[in-house]
């Protein structure tokens, strides 16, 4: 599963070829969430500081998101997203 960004401890992921809706994995510590990209449905468990860190980065990158999953679909590179600053 590639890694398309790092920041605060945080890891976000995405897999190629995965199932509907758009969405992405981050992971914290021991704890990991699947998160839609354009619902913001969250499944898993994740501290709400680190939750609410992930969610301000998805709202800053959401086209990029989208933009990755296309090409997961495609199972092509994906291309890094910036971190939080």
């Amino acid at each position: 599963m590639p890694e398309i960004s790092r920041f605060l401890g945080i890891v976000i992921k995405m897999y190629w070829n995965e199932h509907n809706p758009p969405h992405f994995h981050a992971e914290y510590g021991e704890y990991e969430v699947t998160v839609d990209i354009n619902k913001q449905i969250i499944s898993g468990k994740f501290p709400r500081r680190a939750l609410n860190l992930v969610l301000e980065w998805l709202d800053l990158h959401k086209q990029e998101l989208l933009e990755d999953w296309e090409l997961a679909q495609n199972q092509k590179p994906l291309k890094s997203i910036k971190p939080l600053e």
